[in-house]
């Protein structure tokens, strides 16, 4: 009886520090691993992030939305090389959130900040309506992903359009994840979809099946590959640890919720690159 007693405290102590330390063993693995993004000084360049409106993992009718980390990186990347930020959605107003993605133990410290910011978190209440936008007003758009992002993004002729736009001006063009697939009905220059023939990654099938949402109506590996592009990713001993940043010329796109912060990284050494000229 001692021994049982003596071994089930000792269980109870080794899931405790298992939980305890479960962000850090996170990280260890791969999710949101540690990366510094260098000082950038940009003032007066504009950012826009585009997020999801779509709220409900149908058919399931399981909570979806944005995933937390996916605009939380980029938005204070940006916001502390100085530019202003502003944020958007297919519908406007508030933004659906993915579950658990602000919660224990996926929250990451830029999670944790802009939960605790006033002004970040009215724009994320109050996004801006995807049909007011004017891509002139900005140097960067940048698309965020989140489950929700494969019923919304790529349907949207609106942001289609305005991606379009922009990448005729030489806007920077940026995506995390399920966020290209607002990449992927938008033209070129050449009246071509805008991917066909250029490098560009996001979500990888073996992610989407690893979390069971195949489902969703949009892969992003597959619309991708479908409308042409070049598909980079890398892969670990599961894809939700991996990550991945490609870079075609004004094209920026990282793999998925670990990849945030290299590719707001790569946007703002290439925006920086055009302010010095």
């Amino acid at each position: 009886m001692i021994w049982l007693i003596a071994a089930l405290v000792i269980l109870v102590a080794v899931v405790a520090l298992i939980a305890i330390n479960l962000p850090a063993i996170l990280r260890a693995m791969g999710l949101h691993r540690h990366y510094t993004i260098p000082e950038f000084h940009l003032p007066g360049k504009r950012a826009l992030v585009v997020c999801t409106s779509h709220a409900t993992l149908d058919p399931t009718g399981k909570r979806t939305g944005a995933f937390g980390s996916e605009f939380t990186v980029p938005y204070y990347a940006f916001i502390d090389a100085g530019l202003t930020v502003d944020m958007a959605s297919i519908k406007g107003g508030e933004i659906p959130l993915q579950p658990p993605s602000w919660d224990w133990p996926l929250a990451c410290a830029d999670d944790r900040r802009f939960m605790a910011d006033p002004e970040a978190m009215a724009k994320f209440m109050n996004s801006l309506p995807i049909a007011s936008i004017n891509p002139d007003d900005y140097d960067v758009i940048f698309m965020a992903g989140g489950w929700g992002a494969a019923y919304d993004l790529m349907q949207s002729d609106v942001l289609a359009d305005i991606v379009t736009r922009a990448n005729a001006q030489g806007k920077i063009l940026g995506s995390v994840c399920h966020g290209a697939l607002g990449l992927c009905a938008a033209k070129g220059i050449d009246g071509e979809l805008l991917v066909k023939g250029r490098r560009v990654t996001g979500v990888t099938n073996d992610q989407i099946n690893t979390f069971g949402i195949a489902v969703t109506p949009k892969h992003p590996e597959e619309e991708l590959r479908k409308a042409g592009a070049i598909f980079e990713c890398q892969h670990a001993w599961r894809d939700p640890f991996a990550t991945h940043t490609t870079i075609d010329g004004n094209l920026i796109t990282g793999q998925n919720q670990n990849s945030g912060y290299e590719t707001a990284h790569r946007i703002l050494e290439k925006l920086a690159t055009a302010h010095n000229r």
